[in-house]
């Protein structure tokens, strides 16, 4: 059962972390379009990993990392006093890029330039329970 538990707290985190993104006044952090990807929270709940993705690329993760790095006390503060927790765990921001992988897939897939399964169907095939 306790798996569950720290399942939920990692997704509410999640939730909590992505609202305050927004909020935050930091310069390093406006006019990004970042992500919170996942939070991989410890066992004992006292430690959690945040990975973060930005649209714009892994430098502008990085810098967002950072931003975030040094407001860690306050949105640890923050994230304690929103979900009622006892002790927030210590957060740790990583820099990820799967949203710049994820765009680069979808333009190669779009440079193949494969027709739809509809398309491929010929005029003369038809349906069979036409011919009946």
């Amino acid at each position: 059962m306790p798996g569950y538990h720290i399942n939920r707290v990692a997704e509410d985190i999640k939730r909590e972390l992505v609202v305050l993104l927004r909020e935050m006044k930091d310069p390093r952090l406006h006019g990004k379009l970042l992500t919170v990807v996942r939070v991989a929270l410890s066992g004992d709940g006292s430690s959690a990993k945040v990975y973060i993705s930005a649209m714009e690329g892994k430098t502008a993760a990085v810098e967002a990392v950072k931003a975030l790095q040094s407001g860690q006390g306050f949105v640890r503060g923050e994230i304690g006093r929103r979900l009622h927790l006892r002790k927030a765990p210590e957060l740790r921001f990583v820099a990820d890029d799967s949203i710049e992988t994820g765009t680069q897939i979808l333009r190669m897939m779009d440079a193949l330039d494969i027709p739809a399964a509809d398309e491929t169907v010929e005029e003369g095939q038809g349906n069979a329970n036409e011919a009946d």
